[in-house]
């Protein structure tokens, strides 16, 4: 169908046959689909997600606390199947009402604390440990701008661009030319900034890189949806200069394996309970 011929309904309906990657879980309705209770591991903080650039942020967060020596974020990171719909399940929802990845909960305090929302997540534990946030109120502002920059901007990144250029099963010019002008934009916008600063937020790595590594530092490295020279992705040289920064550093390269289920088998964790999983990442380990 032309665009120009193009009619929308009168109501819109659910087609569940719709086609398309996620078409199987783009429904309109939330809540729970079956009774399934979330499993708890060893550790106060247990993590429900899927190695998606938003599961990555807390992933990576949570082992660079653990290099600078916080044992108390020592977590379990289980494995949230999306394609398969995990994050319906009755367990989950409790935990994250709008069931998406990823979702935290805190056995520390008593109740627990349910956290959802990636940068609700980095934000709780930043304050819960006191590190990956400045404390002086310029620099936390500066760095809470960014954050919420992402927040914003990576739905037009990976739902806009990512889904029209990658996934979608029909190739709309219009769409894929509306969102690549915009990911462009924001390339542009960040480029400029780390332009000025080493960090996104300014010289000091915090949260904000945490939080738009995963989008914006994977896109120009080529790591997902195939568009870096699509994008001209090296000629954002600060972007591509702090991404690979980020990307050399050990917390960050652990934190991209856990619960990952794509790629290269040695870069999968598909499930963690202890920092040995890494050192005995066999087969058995991905499969949780």
């Amino acid at each position: 169908m032309s665009e120009n011929n193009y009619q929308p309904p009168k109501v819109w309906t659910w087609d569940k046959s719709g086609g398309g990657a996620f078409a199987n879980i783009n429904r309109p309705i939330s809540g729970a689909t079956h009774d399934k209770e979330l499993p708890v591991g060893k550790h106060p903080l247990q993590l429900y997600s899927l190695g998606t650039p938003n599961g990555q942020k807390v992933t990576i967060m949570l082992e660079e606390l653990l290099a600078k020596g916080v044992k108390e974020a020592e977590y379990d990171a289980w494995l949230i199947r999306i394609g398969e719909g995990d994050q319906f399940s009755s367990g989950f929802v409790d935990v994250n009402p709008n069931s998406k990845i990823p979702a935290l909960r805190d056995h520390s305090t008593t109740p627990p604390t349910r956290v959802f929302e990636s940068g609700a997540i980095l934000l709780y534990l930043a304050e819960k440990f006191g590190h990956f946030l400045p404390k002086d109120p310029a620099g936390r502002t500066e760095t809470l701008n960014w954050l919420f920059w992402l927040q914003g901007s990576a739905p037009f990144l990976g739902g806009g661009f990512g889904h029209f250029y990658n996934y979608a099963p029909v190739k709309i010019e219009y769409a894929i030319n509306r969102f690549t002008m915009e990911a462009k934009r924001q390339l542009d916008v960040l480029d400029k900034q780390l332009a000025k600063h080493k960090f996104v937020a300014g010289d000091e790595y915090t949260i904000a890189d945490m939080a738009i590594w995963p989008w914006y530092g994977n896109v120009v490295l080529g790591s997902v949806y195939n568009a870096a020279e699509f994008l001209e992705a090296s000629g954002y040289q600060n972007v591509v200069r702090w991404a690979k920064e980020v990307a050399g550093r050990p917390a960050v390269k652990r934190g991209r394996m856990v619960n990952r289920t794509f790629g290269e088998p040695g870069e999968q964790l598909h499930e963690r309970h202890d920092a040995s999983d890494f050192d005995t990442n066999t087969e058995d380990k991905r499969n949780g």
